[in-house]
């Protein structure tokens, strides 16, 4: 009975996280397509996501602590009423969107983005009903945290092609006016379904606490950095610009390509315990799998140069892109929580995601100006550096 109200639990928690993620996706689009669409120049729209970043840092460090103290329900439950807020706040007539005030939204998006998904993904191993084998243990954790993980990214590339296809049809304010009320909806079903105090610490996490001592979790973190910059540094910006100027492509191509994307990204991530089924996740294998990514976009700067068709050296490259990242952040997402304690998750799960928010923000501004002045290629060469560098902060990572 235990067993199907923990699994109960992890459905609804699954598909609030699943609601949210959608949104997250389209709002992204809509920024980037919208104020392209206005003029602004590449380094401008990265400007627009800078604050969504940063607070997200803050958000993951702080939200820890706090979903230790109130429970991991409550944050999730904050985290969609202040997403509804963001959306709603970007329907003021076109005058007023200036780059602080959207700046501002996504700072509000960024910390409700933060809130939720450290919940959902802190959930999981508390959800999780315990066996008596060890290794069966580990075996499920890998599972359903992948598929947490990669059912999320799913939905948040199906949020990109509703973020086009909402502004092609509804226009920007109306496709704001319909993410709200969807979101809202959801939000008042999890509220009911959900006990109150999920993830809630047995002992008062002290402040002094935030920042985690375990040696593990300190190295996943930085190398967590760097993956996620190595994405985001051509993936946020560089990319749907480069299709949308460069190759013409309208918006709604840019936000289907982009879509599907991230959605068989996620089926990727999803399906990366069967893929690995006949080795053990740890952290040699991740940084097997993290050294073997150095070489994709290394690989699609040096085709871009040498074919004179981008379009199928992107469509190639971000497929061979796709998987073995997928690979790595199911991975990741994985070891976070084994290396974690049950009492102290909600706090290592934050601090862990502040890292990601980091790397995001270094990510997301490189996108913007290495675009700018060095081209698509300049974003490539960065983005396998930075997984180098995630590789060599993994490395301690190998005797677990």
């Amino acid at each position: 009975m235990q067993q199907l109200t923990q699994l109960k639990h992890y459905l609804v928690i699954t598909f609030s996280y699943w609601a949210f993620t959608i949104t997250d996706g389209a709002i992204r689009m809509l920024v980037v397509l919208y104020f392209h669409q206005l003029g602004y120049s590449p380094l401008e729209i990265a400007l627009l996501f800078l604050f969504y970043e940063f607070f997200g840092i803050v958000t993951n460090l702080v939200g820890g602590w706090i979903g230790s103290r109130i429970g991991l329900n409550k944050t999730m439950h904050i985290g969609m009423a202040l997403q509804i807020v963001a959306l709603m706040s970007l329907t003021v007539p076109t005058q007023w969107l200036s780059v602080a005030y959207v700046m501002a939204a996504q700072a509000l998006s960024g910390i409700a983005k933060d809130l939720n998904k450290m919940s959902a993904k802190a959930s999981v191993k508390l959800m999780l009903p315990s066996q008596s084998d060890a290794s069966e243990n580990e075996r499920k954790l890998f599972k359903w945290v992948a598929i947490l993980t990669g059912s999320k990214n799913t939905l948040k590339g199906a949020g990109y092609f509703i973020g086009g296809l909402l502004l092609a049809v509804a226009e920007f304010q109306g496709a704001l006016y319909i993410l709200a009320g969807g979101l809202t909806l959801v939000l008042a079903l999890s509220f009911v379904m959900l006990p109150h105090e999920i993830g809630k610490s047995k002992a008062k996490t002290r402040f002094s606490q935030l920042f985690s001592r375990s040696r593990e979790i300190n190295w996943l973190s930085a190398a967590r950095f760097f993956l996620f910059g190595s994405r985001d540094v051509w993936f946020v910006v560089a990319l749907p610009v480069f299709l949308s100027a460069s190759l013409g492509w309208s918006h709604t191509q840019t936000g289907t390509f982009l879509a599907l994307w991230i959605i068989g990204y996620g089926f990727v991530q999803s399906s990366s315990p069967a893929l690995l089924r006949k080795t053990n996740a740890n952290g040699m294998t991740a940084i097997v799998w993290t050294f073997l990514l150095a070489l994709v976009p290394a690989a699609i700067a040096i085709a871009l140069d040498a074919f004179e068709n981008p379009e199928w050296v992107l469509m190639i490259g971000l497929a061979f892109f796709g998987i073995v990242f997928a690979v790595n952040s199911a991975l990741h997402s994985y070891l976070i929580l084994s290396y974690s304690d049950h009492d102290k998750v909600a706090v290592n799960v934050g601090f862990y995601y502040m890292a990601n928010a980091g790397g995001r923000l270094v990510g997301t501004v490189l996108s913007g100006w290495a675009f700018q002045k060095l081209g698509l290629t300049g974003c490539l060469w960065i983005s396998a550096a930075f997984v180098v560098a995630a590789g060599l902060f993994s490395l301690p990572l190998r005797s677990r």
